[in-house]
Parts: C-alpha cells; sequence; structure tokens
C-alpha cells in the first residue's frame, strides 16, 4: 500500500471520533472506542499481538481529548477519563480503515485471492518440485500461494516411501489424524469398508462432510502406479456453484440456505454426523465452502415441505454441472508424486481401473490454518527485505 500525504486531523461527534483527512482529498474516520481497543502499546497488548486488557477494563465514556500528528508521522491520540496517550502508525491505520462504502455484495461473492476455474481456464497445473520447495521458503509460498488461489496443487520428485505424504504436510503444518490414523491407503481391498479401496470410478466429492469441522485440507500421495486407468481428476466446487447460480439462481439460495446431513458408520464404533449447506455462505454473503457428496448424504430433513422439490433440483443439477466434463482436469500420478486439494472447495475424483498392475496411494488430512499461517509468515519476511 502507498501511505497517502497527511493533511490534518479533526475530533468529530463530541470526542467520539476522529477524522484524518488526506492531501488527495480521502478522508477516514475512527471512533475512540475502536482505536483505544487496538491501541499497540505495551500496556495494551503483548508483543505476539494479543490483548492483555478486557473491553470491559476500558471505560464505556472514553473519548478523544487530543489528536496530532508527532515527529515520528504516528498520529498521537489522548484518551479521556484516564489521560491515557496512545500513538497509531499512519499506514496501520490506512490498512485497518473501515470507513469506507461497503455496498451491497452480491451471495456468492469470493475474496481476490481465489481465482475459479475450469478445464478450459487452467491451462497449466499449478505444481512444483519437492525439494524446490522444502529447500527454497520463496518456492513454498509460491506453491502455497497457489493452493491459495486455485484451492488445489501437485507436488512432484517426493521420497517413494511408507509414510512420505507426512513430509508434505510437514511443509507447512500438522496431520489431522482421524478413525483412519494419521494416514490411509487407497488401494484395492477385498472387503472395503468404504468405496475408495475399490478399483471403480468415483464421482467427484468432497472428503468427510459427515465430520464437524470437515478436514480442510487433503493430501494424496502416490507409492505405486501400474494399473491401467486410475487417473485423479479435480473440480473446482466454487465454479460449479457460480454455474448453478448464473443457470438456477433460486436453486443455488436453497442449497446455501438450507441445511443437508451427512453420515458416516462404516466401522464398528464409529459414527459420525454432521449437517452444514451443500454451498456455505459466510454472514456477509461470501463464498466460503462447498460440501458435495451423494455417497454420505444422508435423509435432508431440514428443508420445508414447499421447497424440498426445488431443493432436489438444483442437487441434481449441482450434479450435473460437477460431472461435464469440461469441468474436471485430470492427471495421472506418478511414484513420488503427490496432490493437495482445499477440501472445502474442490471436489476429487478417480477413474475407473483394471484389475493388473497394482495403484497404492496413500491419503491424509492437515488444516489450512496451517498452511495459511505459514504462507503469510514467509510472505511477511520477503516483504521486510524488499523494504
Amino acid at each position: 500500500m502507498v501511505l497517502k500525504k497527511f493533511s490534518t486531523t479533526e475530533i468529530i461527534e463530541n470526542g467520539n471520533a476522529v477524522s484524518l483527512k488526506f492531501a488527495d482529498g480521502a478522508v477516514l474516520r475512527f471512533h475512540a472506542i475502536w482505536l483505544r481497543d487496538n491501541a499497540p502499546d505495551k500496556e495494551t497488548r503483548a508483543k505476539n499481538g494479543q490483548r492483555l486488557i478486557t473491553l470491559s477494563d476500558i471505560p464505556g465514556d472514553t473519548k478523544i481529548e487530543s489528536a496530532k500528528l508527532d515527529e515520528n508521522n504516528d498520529l498521537e491520540i489522548e484518551f479521556s477519563p484516564n489521560d491515557k496517550v496512545v500513538r497509531f502508525p499512519l499506514h496501520w491505520l490506512e490498512q485497518n480503515a473501515y470507513d469506507y462504502p461497503k455496498g451491497i455484495l452480491n451471495p456468492g461473492w469470493l475474496s481476490k485471492k481465489i481465482q475459479t476455474w475450469d478445464q478450459k481456464f487452467l491451462a497449466k497445473i499449478p505444481s512444483a518440485g519437492f525439494d524446490e520447495v522444502h529447500d527454497d521458503r520463496k518456492a513454498l509460498a509460491k506453491w502455497l500461494a497457489n493452493i491459495r488461489k486455485f484451492g488445489f496443487a501437485k507436488l512432484s520428485g517426493g521420497p517413494v516411501e511408507d509414510g512420505a505424504l507426512l513430509k508434505v504436510a510437514a511443509l507447512f503444518g500438522y496431520v489431522r489424524e482421524t478413525n483412519y490414523g494419521k494416514w490411509f491407503e487407497v488401494r484395492t481391498e477385498v472387503n472395503p469398508n468404504n468405496l475408495a479401496y475399490t478399483s471403480l470410478g468415483l464421482q467427484a466429492h468432497t472428503d468427510n462432510p459427515y465430520r464437524d469441522p470437515v478436514p480442510t485440507l487433503q493430501i494424496l500421495y502416490c507409492l505405486e502406479n501400474s494399473a491401467d486407468g486410475g487417473d485423479s481428476m479435480v473440480v473446482d466446487g466454487f465454479r460449479a456453484a457460480q454455474r448453478l447460480q448464473e443457470e438456477m439462481p433460486d436453486g443455488f439460495d436453497v442449497l446455501a440456505n438450507y441445511c443437508a446431513r451427512f453420515e458416516y458408520a462404516g466401522e464398528a464404533g464409529t459414527t459420525l454426523r454432521s449437517k452444514r449447506p451443500m454451498i456455505e455462505l459466510g454472514p456477509d454473503g461470501e463464498l466460503i465452502g462447498i460440501r458435495f457428496n451423494n455417497r454420505s448424504c444422508a435423509p435432508i430433513i431440514d428443508v420445508p415441505f414447499d421447497n424440498m422439490a426445488l431443493y432436489y433440483k438444483a442437487y441434481r443439477r449441482l450434479g450435473e454441472i460437477i460431472d461435464e466434463q469440461d469441468m474436471a482436469v485430470s492427471f495421472m500420478l506418478e511414484p513420488g508424486e503427490c496432490f493437495i486439494v482445499d477440501n472445502t472447495r474442490v471436489l476429487h475424483a478417480r477413474k475407473g481401473y483394471s484389475g493388473e498392475g497394482n495403484r497404492w496411494l496413500q491419503g491424509c488430512y492437515a488444516d489450512k490454518d496451517g498452511l495459511y499461517s505459514t504462507l503469510c509468515g514467509i510472505e511477511q519476511e520477503l516483504e521486510r527485505k524488499v523494504s
């Protein structure tokens, strides 16, 4: 962000707010209670950024007594009734300003850091080499940023050894252990308790929608692949939701406004249940999640009778969009290769494969908070080096 050239300050609303005016005519206003709550001084915040006080420690009648620019180009604010003086860097105020017209955001809007795709718009699969991202923080940041942007990415050149996928997870975070263990085998079994362990093709789906919270990342790592077929496929669930909204806005709304139910009870002592919308929106309408897994969908009972026919019509159409050939990007994994998906956005699938040869993948779950934390830390490191 380019820092605006500062002009003047003015205390407004009887001391309950301050107005900052800039040379280009821009004006930013901040409330006294907001400034006091976000004060960066050492009595208010620890070195790690966490608050040392609660909101009840701040007087309810907090006001701004004076506001001026000091010699360090910081905004110096004196608060009453306790005469506390706090300095706020101007660049921090600009970065955290909230005095902008928010406008009306249409349901289904997306962060600018996300790019939806289908076969046509993803000419090249985002990928990197294992050694490269392991040894070079900048290369790791680029790979992680692609996962944030596209919802998936490949990694090649990894070790061909049992449990190697844990080394991938360790690049950015931690494995989420489940009833399947730290990781699980994906290969044909004689008496499987999950369709993933057969040679059948699988419709594009998100994993474990019956968990609460759902695992937000999944890694699938190839150790052997000599079977005929079994290509991996990925579909951008956010793009599928956008298509549904374009074609059938009332269908999009009904899938976003009512919960589906998901359940898994495939082994003794394990019963997992969750209910969430197939298309999940934040309170402000942001598209934040997709849950689509026909195999694990329990009876849907949270939709009123008058809306159920429309719900199933939209559910069917979403599935048809997901199955459309131009939605999927496919690739064959070789030993030492893996791919990672944002399990709240990107659906993955598998083509059926023959009984000849062997196909052995290992999978595990992780979470986006670790990935985003690592990415943010590296980006901040790189910014400091530039400045």
